[in-house]
């Protein structure tokens, strides 16, 4: 069997005020092979973007950086000559306000700044490697669940890594090709029963895993799904 892969080196700008989010994402980003450069203010980020020394392909922003908080500095970030894609750490998010804010300013999406180590790179890949995933309009929650996945007559168990409304990472050490088709079984923590549906890999990483689009969900698990990304999405929350 053929498994696509993804192998291009990507560099992310990590900005954060606390060193512990800065060492860890920069740390994760580079035991998989990538590159990591970090800042700890508003003027930090904008020296590193301006760099035209380097290419930053990702930038995962703080929004409360001393001397850049805020929508302000996503502000000036797009009126960069290239603009950024941006991710933000969704415990520095204030209000839902905010949130109809970062979607009018183009935020790529959210990830969880205390994120467990080993899904801290499954968590950037679609937006890391946008062409390999479609993404959609929803956060991603970090799951580590059971689930099962099928293909053609193999069955295999794994471990996922985050769920969304329109898919779920799943580590895994033999990912299978891009495109393939697959039939997904797994249960929701406090779920009443299983969750089946079909999906399609939409990228796929030895190092990592892949991910899996949902293609097929009936109403209900559709609905259980996006209710528990929206329930536990802003449950880390900085000080």
């Amino acid at each position: 069997m053929t498994v696509g892969t993804i192998v291009a080196v990507k560099t992310v700008l990590v900005a954060d005020d606390t060193a512990f989010v800065r060492d860890r994402f920069q740390g994760a980003l580079e035991g998989a092979g990538h590159r990591a450069v970090t800042a700890r203010t508003g003027p930090e980020v904008l020296a590193h973007l301006r760099d035209t020394a380097t290419t930053i392909d990702l930038v995962v922003l703080d929004l409360r950086l001393p001397q850049g908080r805020g929508v302000e500095l996503l502000r000036a970030l797009r009126r960069l000559e290239t603009p950024p894609a941006v991710l933000v750490f969704s415990g520095t998010i204030a209000s839902a306000a905010e949130v109809r804010e970062l979607a009018a300013l183009d935020v790529a999406g959210y990830v969880n700044e205390y994120a467990s180590v080993q899904h801290i790179v499954p968590s950037l890949a679609p937006y890391l490697f946008p062409n390999h995933y479609n993404r959609r309009s929803s956060p991603r929650v970090v799951l580590g669940i059971p689930v099962a996945f099928r293909y053609g007559n193999m069955i295999a168990a794994a471990v996922t890594l985050n769920i969304s409304r329109g898919g779920l990472a799943i580590r895994s050490t033999s990912p299978l090709e891009v495109g393939a088709m697959i039939k997904l079984r797994f249960r929701l923590p406090a779920g009443k029963k299983d969750i089946d549906c079909e999906a399609r890999v939409a990228w796929a990483d030895r190092r990592l895993g892949m991910g899996a689009q949902f293609i097929r969900l009936t109403p209900g698990d559709e609905t259980a799904i996006a209710e528990f990304v929206q329930s536990h999405f802003f449950t880390n929350r900085k000080a």
